[in-house]
């Protein structure tokens, strides 16, 4: 099979397209012909060599820990899933731009969303519902989310608005607009952030969820008032510091479901900035490095 692949660790340009072994489906699992995978921080920082010493991998490795496609091996004890059916989900730690990819967690694709948005879903769903797993129940609370028009953060203001929570989210200027017509009160980054949540929170913040890469996780402690009902998807230094709680996603289907319900009601549409073919894969790799949005990867 054609897959993208680096022998060594470090930029972009380490990572080539060339053919690999095949994966197949083993118990609790599932082959899919891959359609698209997307491009997520931990695929950067694996490829860089930079959790090599609490991650290495074997070398050549293949990037990519989540992916969309059609389903053609079925493993032992998969109940509900068929040949045939189109699925979005999780890999191993890295192993899906490729054009086949065993899938541990997965869940339907929902009709309203295109090829390119499910495979935008697949880790950013799994974290989110993890990051709110444990904050109990939002009716009625009003939940901070650091980045949230974000690939994480738009996921828990899904979650949380139908979960009855009032959402404060902090996003850059130019999107503003779109957040204000999901029903986000919505601000900006940066110093002053506390009083600018005052103002659109008059009656406080109950919860917190850190899905930036920002030095805020510090000022969300302080405008929530309790670290314990802090969530940071990105320091695990800084939780540990803080007393915050850090979660990672896990190969869970249910938690993937709980943001394909929300697609297919119409309630949650995973955001998408860069489309690239397998062909550009270190190209792909270079945007995500750079930040400027959700890139996903299409596979012929």
């Amino acid at each position: 099979m054609h897959a993208a692949r680096y022998h060594r660790y470090g930029a972009p340009d380490v990572l080539v397209v060339e053919e690999a072994p095949e994966p197949h489906a083993g118990p609790g699992a599932v082959r899919i012909a891959v359609r698209a995978v997307s491009v997520n921080p931990i695929d950067v920082l694996l490829r860089a060599g930079r959790l090599e010493s609490v991650l290495p991998l074997e070398l050549p490795a293949i990037p990519g820990r989540d992916a969309v496609g059609v389903v053609d091996e079925v493993g032992a004890g998969v109940e509900g899933t068929r040949v045939g059916d189109l699925v979005f989900g999780l890999g191993g730690v890295s192993d899906t731009t490729a054009e086949f990819a065993v899938l541990t967690a997965w869940s339907g694709v929902p009709g309203g969303w295109s090829t390119e948005q499910a495979a935008a879903a697949g880790l950013a769903s799994a974290t989110a519902a993890a990051a709110l797993e444990d904050l109990g129940d939002l009716a009625g609370r009003t939940v901070l989310v650091e980045g949230v028009s974000g690939g994480v953060g738009s996921a828990v203001a899904a979650l949380a608005l139908a979960a009855g929570a009032t959402v404060v989210g902090t996003a850059s200027q130019a999107h503003h607009d779109a957040l204000t017509a999901l029903g986000i009160r919505v601000t900006t980054y940066g110093e002053g952030l506390a009083d600018r949540v005052a103002a659109l929170a008059p009656d406080g913040v109950d919860v917190a969820v850190h899905a930036a890469p920002s030095a805020s996780l510090p000022d969300l402690v302080a405008i929530v008032g309790d670290a314990t009902r802090v969530v940071t998807v990105v320091d695990t230094a800084g939780a540990a510091r803080l007393g915050a709680r850090s979660v990672n996603a896990r190969n869970d289907s249910a938690l993937l479901e709980q943001l394909a319900q929300l697609g297919r009601r119409g309630a949650y549409t995973p955001r998408v900035a860069h489309v690239l073919p397998l062909a550009s894969v270190a190209e792909a790799h270079a945007l995500a490095e750079g930040g400027t949005g959700k890139v996903v990867v299409t596979v012929p």
